[in-house]
C-alpha cells in the first residue's frame, strides 16, 4: 500500500508538471485563437471589440494570473471553452474520446495477436529461412510512414477492390482500415522487444529441463517461455498505448475519422489553445495511468516481485 500511494503521488507530480509546461509552452505562441478567429477584416469587428472579447476569457491577464486561473479551472474539472466555438473543452473531448478509444482498443487488440504470432514463428526452432523472415519482418515494418500505410490501405481495399467502403462507412467497418493503419507501427516494435526477450528466456536452464523431459515446443513457449517474456513487452505495449492519441492524428485525417485526432487538427488550425491544452493533458493522464498500470501489473507477472512484497 504504501508503493502505491507513492507512485499515485508521482504521478500527479507528473500530471502538474506536464500541465504547467504544456500551457506555458502554448501561451508562447506568436497568436492565439482570439486573434485568429475575430480579428479578421471580413468580420468587421473593431479593434476595441476584439480586446473586449479578449478580456472577457482573460486573455488580457498577465500569464501568471491566467495560469493560476487555468489550473483552478483543471483541479475542478473546467477545461475552459474553444475560442472557435464556445463550445466547453469536456464537452468537445468526450464527444471524440469514445471514437478514439474504440480505435485504440482495436489496435492494441491486434497489435498484441500479431507480435505473438510473429514472435512464436520467430523463435521457433528449426525454421530456418521461414524464422529468419519474420526476424527482419519488425524491423521493415518499423520503418514504414503511418500516412503512406493509412494512404495504401485505402487506395488498394477501398477504391481497388472495394472492399471498405470509407464514404459514411458504418461503426464497425469504420473501423477496419484506421485499425489496419495503427497495428503496423505498434506490432512492429512491439515484436522486436518480444523476440529478444522470448531469446532470453529460452537460454535459461528450465527450458532445457523441459525439452529433457519431452515436453513440445508449443507446450514450452505458450505455457512457460511466454509468461516469463512478458514484462519488457508489457512495458513498450504501455507506451504505444499512450502514443496513439499523436498517432490517430494522421490516421483520423486520413480516413476522415472523427475523434481526438481530428479535434486537434482542428485546434491548430483555428489556433485554439484551451482544446489543445485539454487533449495533452488528456494525453497526460493516459501515459500517467498506463504506467501505473503497468507497474502493477509487473507484480501478477512477475513472482518474485510478489515474495518480495510478501517479505
Amino acid at each position: 500500500m504504501p508503493r502505491i500511494l507513492a507512485r499515485i503521488g508521482e504521478a500527479l507530480a507528473v500530471l502538474l508538471i506536464a500541465y504547467t509546461l504544456a500551457f506555458f509552452l502554448l501561451s508562447a505562441l506568436p497568436s492565439d485563437g482570439v486573434m485568429a478567429r475575430y480579428a479578421d477584416p471580413a468580420l468587421g469587428l473593431s479593434k476595441e471589440e476584439v480586446e473586449g472579447i479578449r478580456s472577457q476569457m482573460g486573455l488580457d491577464k498577465p500569464v501568471w494570473a491566467q495560469y493560476v486561473a487555468s489550473l483552478r479551472g483543471f483541479l475542478t474539472g473546467n477545461l475552459g471553452y474553444s475560442v472557435r466555438t464556445g463550445t466547453p473543452v469536456a464537452e468537445l473531448i468526450t464527444d471524440a474520446l469514445p471514437h478514439t478509444l474504440a480505435l485504440a482498443a482495436s489496435a492494441v487488440g491486434l497489435a498484441i495477436v500479431l507480435a505473438l504470432l510473429v514472435a512464436y514463428a520467430a523463435t521457433l526452432p528449426g525454421m530456418g529461412a521461414v524464422g529468419a523472415f519474420f526476424r527482419a519482418l519488425p524491423s521493415f515494418l518499423v520503418s514504414l510512414p503511418g500516412f503512406w500505410v493509412a494512404i495504401l490501405l485505402l487506395q488498394f481495399f477501398s477504391f481497388r477492390l472495394g472492399w471498405v467502403n470509407v464514404i459514411d462507412p458504418g461503426p464497425l467497418e469504420g473501423l477496419v482500415l484506421p485499425t489496419l493503419t495503427l497495428v503496423v507501427p505498434m506490432a512492429a516494435p512491439l515484436t522486436q522487444v518480444l523476440i529478444r526477450s522470448i531469446d532470453e528466456v529460452k537460454g535459461q536452464p528450465f527450458v532445457q529441463v523441459l525439452r529433457a523431459r519431452g515436453a513440445g515446443e508449443p507446450r514450452i513457449f505458450w505455457r512457460n517461455v511466454l509468461r516469463n517474456a512478458t514484462l519488457p513487452a508489457l512495458t513498450m505495449a504501455g507506451l504505444l498505448f499512450g502514443e496513439l492519441i499523436s498517432g490517430a492524428v494522421v490516421t483520423e485525417t486520413v480516413f476522415g475519422r472523427t475523434g481526438l485526432g481530428s479535434l486537434v487538427v482542428t485546434a491548430v488550425s483555428n489556433r485554439d489553445t484551451p482544446v489543445l491544452l485539454g487533449v495533452v493533458v488528456l494525453a497526460a493522464v493516459a501515459y500517467v495511468v498506463i504506467n501505473l498500470v503497468v507497474d502493477l501489473l509487473y507484480r501478477v507477472f512477475d513472482v518474485r516481485l510478489r515474495r518480495k512484497a510478501r517479505s
